[in-house]
């Protein structure tokens, strides 16, 4: 059973998420201020923060800017939830690192699939191996949720280690921006590919390596070179 954070100011619309959310099997928590966020996630880290953009107090962009940048809630997996429907709004919010976006009006059903994809694809363990997988300088280490480039730590959202994870493990192949989105996201998006071109683009600037080795299919998705002959590789 996961616990689920909704920082929603609409009652009706907190009210209508929060049912829902427990009659998947997990429990939730409702908060209506901004303001009340953070401290709240700090004291008590749930499983996964439903976030709305335009609340009292603290923005919810802030808040995500905030988490992001805490060692302790750096990989908390976020849903922003928001009547705001411009792409500017939606890329901002990815920018500062939510994992999925959802513009209202919305399902509730398909908020609480979304939910159950990204809290299976941050959970899930390693099973390859020792569960390391590396690839020229990088390393990642699942079991640890530690990813590494030449030695240095990378900081990266549960979205960006798996996204990262999944290029590794089909390096050499052109993976589409639909096949990404079903495979790491875990459901048919129906939002736009968007979502993959900024966290690929995030990847690019946290490991240098990637910003060349890492290649854009134009009008299709993305490629993960194959690394040079000899490179040791899980």
């Amino acid at each position: 059973m996961s616990h689920i954070l909704i920082v929603e100011d609409d009652r009706d619309i907190a009210e209508l998420i929060r049912h829902y959310v427990v009659k998947a099997g997990h429990t939730a928590e409702v908060l209506a201020s901004g303001t009340q966020a953070l401290p709240r996630v700090r004291a008590r880290r749930p499983d996964l923060l439903v976030l709305d953009l335009m609340l009292p107090g603290l923005h919810g962009l802030e808040i995500c800017q905030a988490l992001r940048r805490d060692p302790a809630t750096v990989d908390l997996p976020i849903i922003v939830v928001t009547a705001r429907a411009e792409e500017s709004d939606r890329v901002a919010g990815l920018e500062l690192g939510a994992d999925d976006y959802l513009t209202k009006p919305f399902s509730p059903k398909e908020l609480v699939a979304r939910i159950g994809a990204l809290l299976r694809r941050a959970s899930r363990g390693g099973t390859v191996g020792d569960g390391r997988t590396t690839y020229e300088g990088i390393a990642i280490d699942r079991e640890q949720h530690v990813v590494k480039d030449n030695g240095r730590e990378v900081v990266l959202t549960a979205k960006e280690f798996l996204l990262l994870e999944f290029f590794i493990q089909h390096r050499g192949r052109v993976l589409s921006r639909d096949r990404l989105l079903s495979d790491v996201w875990g459901y048919q998006y129906t939002g736009g590919t968007r979502t993959v071109d900024v966290h690929v683009r995030r990847l690019r600037e946290k490991i240098p390596l990637l910003a060349e080795a890492l290649v854009t299919v134009k009008q299709f998705g993305y490629k993960l070179a194959d690394p040079p002959a000899g490179d040791d590789e899980g």
